[in-house]
């Protein structure tokens, strides 16, 4: 059974999971309206949310994305910038499009989640160069879901969170 409840900000986007006391603690509050609930009763029989979200907009929401090798591969859709092969974070690695050697630094803007083929294929050059070609511009993400990672590795989602669950955040 699942004992989460996925949090939505005003504009549906999710945010969080919360353990469901905490979700039934905002309903109590009025800080959340239920849209969805799974089929088991809690407390004053009201039923376990499973969704809820934000009546009220989050103050400075505006929060830098920390880089890592999971948040660039949550950014670049789990697949190679190069050739689009999916993979997950052990088939996966990250490309510097600017190599080190020429000055290419590890930030946003100069790394790729990339497979092993196209990055042997790379090597020590620029896309260019290497007659490859960038299926989409590195850029530092304005958003992402603050629980993207910690969920990669679960197979199904609950069916409750399945209508505010899009497949850019699922890898």
């Amino acid at each position: 059974m699942h004992t989460t409840t996925l949090v939505l900000d005003q504009g549906f986007r999710p945010i969080n999971s919360v353990p469901w006391q905490r979700a039934v603690s905002y309903v109590a509050r009025g800080k959340v309206d239920v849209l969805s609930r799974y089929d088991r009763e809690v407390h004053f029989n009201m039923g376990m949310p499973a969704v809820v979200r934000l009546r009220h907009p989050i103050a400075n929401y505006t929060k830098r994305i920390k880089f890592s090798r999971q948040n660039v591969l949550a950014r670049d859709h789990f697949e190679c910038v190069y050739c689009g092969a999916h993979g997950h974070g052990t088939t996966l690695t990250f490309d510097h499009v600017v190599p080190r050697s020429r000055g290419g630094r590890t930030e946003w803007s100069n790394i790729v989640a990339c497979c092993s083929a196209c990055n042997h294929k790379k090597a020590d050059r620029t896309p260019e160069e290497a007659g490859m070609k960038l299926r989409r511009k590195p850029v530092c993400p304005t958003w992402m879901p603050a629980f993207n990672v910690a969920l990669q590795n679960v197979r199904t989602i609950p069916r409750e969170w399945q209508d505010y669950w899009t497949a850019e955040l699922a890898p």
